[in-house]
């Protein structure tokens, strides 16, 4: 039988969070933990980190005017 209070998490878990499963190659994920460790974070952190970095750079990269294209407006 569960503790009560791993329980009283796995519901406040399932309530407040969505979960993604990635998969990587044998051994890798020791690289990506050992990388997250060096920067202070955890893997989910890092990952974390790397999706929201992401998604702004494609963001800019969709919505923001290139530097050539505002040189030119000068």
């Amino acid at each position: 039988m569960a503790k009560p209070q791993t329980v009283a998490s796995n519901k406040y878990n399932a309530k407040a969070y969505d979960s993604l499963r990635i998969v990587v190659k044998k051994g890798y994920k020791d690289t990506v933990q050992a990388h997250a460790a060096a920067m202070g974070e955890s893997i989910n952190g890092f990952v974390n980190r790397a999706i929201r970095e992401q998604m702004q750079r494609d963001l800019c990269a969709r919505d923001c005017p290139s530097a050539k294209e505002t040189e030119h407006e000068v």
